[in-house]
């Protein structure tokens, strides 16, 4: 008989969100389940000892979930649970949830690859940050509302010089994140490519650009003056401040991140829902 299936369950720390994941962590256990509850400050350590992570809130939390799932270097799948606003990424409702965690119990998912990108912050010629990103990399100024200049190469060439209030990198799935504010394009999560998308850009002819996956994107910010409180922001989740000099280098990951499913909801199902199309 095989052992029972280990799930973690996560939520951003809302009584709604914690309400919920009580009620589904109790439904589990009565049918079985091994439940990891995995709080906010040990998350990564809670990925290690279980076989797939359920995260209730936005897509904010499943973020921090992709994100603690990636760091611990574990391959488990993550389901998210929509008890915020928008949520693209957060596939189940709440009228559907002990649908899904039955699916989850009898092995009726499947799962669907994410592409992961590898931001790294060099300094000095050695790797001072490195972080991996399911949504997208931007580099943008923190405290101050000025604009800021950014050397751009794609795979050793030069591209352009933007000037701009930052600087969106991001995969498929992040594309109706952050990127989808600053006015770039809505790709489907299956387009094997990335985006640079130009937040605010001092010359309208900046525009965003699709580029392979397989590209090597390097953005050298230039920092000039008094200190120029820039920041490389990974996924929302963790910003690294940039120092003169930084070089930030961006590319596709080795590893990807697996998001379950449970519903034959599509993809266009979801804009038209979330974007209200047509209504």
């Amino acid at each position: 008989m095989p052992p029972p299936i280990r799930i973690g369950l996560t939520a951003k720390p809302h009584p709604h969100a914690l309400a919920v994941l009580i009620e589904a962590a109790e439904w589990l256990r009565e049918r079985g389940a091994t439940v990891v509850i995995a709080a906010a400050d040990d998350r990564v350590q809670a990925t290690t000892q279980v076989d797939v992570l359920i995260a209730f809130g936005g897509d904010g939390t499943l973020l921090a979930a992709a994100s603690a799932v990636v760091q611990s270097g574990v391959d488990i799948p993550v389901l998210g649970v929509h008890l915020g606003h928008l949520g693209f990424l957060t596939e189940v409702r709440r009228p559907e949830l002990l649908d899904a965690l039955a699916a989850v119990l009898e092995g009726r998912t499947w799962t669907e690859t994410r592409l992961l990108l590898d931001g790294r912050v060099e300094r000095d010629g050695a790797v001072a940050a490195t972080r991996l990103a399911l949504n997208d990399i931007v580099i943008t100024r923190g405290r101050l509302s000025r604009m800021i200049a950014l050397d751009v190469a794609i795979d050793g060439e030069h591209v352009c010089h933007v000037r701009a209030d930052g600087l969106i990198v991001a995969t498929a799935t992040g594309s109706t994140a952050y990127n989808l504010s600053a006015g770039g394009p809505v790709m489907h999560p299956a387009v094997d490519a990335v985006l640079l998308t130009p937040i605010a850009p001092h010359t309208l002819t900046n525009r965003p650009i699709v580029l392979p996956a397989s590209a090597d994107i390097v953005l050298r910010p230039t920092l000039d003056g008094p200190p120029a409180d820039v920041v490389a922001t990974f996924d929302g989740q963790h910003g690294e401040p940039l120092q003169p000099g930084d070089v930030v280098t961006i590319r596709r990951a080795d590893r990807v991140l697996r998001l379950l499913r449970t519903t034959t909801r599509t993809h266009f199902e979801m804009l038209r829902d979330k974007l209200n199309w047509g209504s």
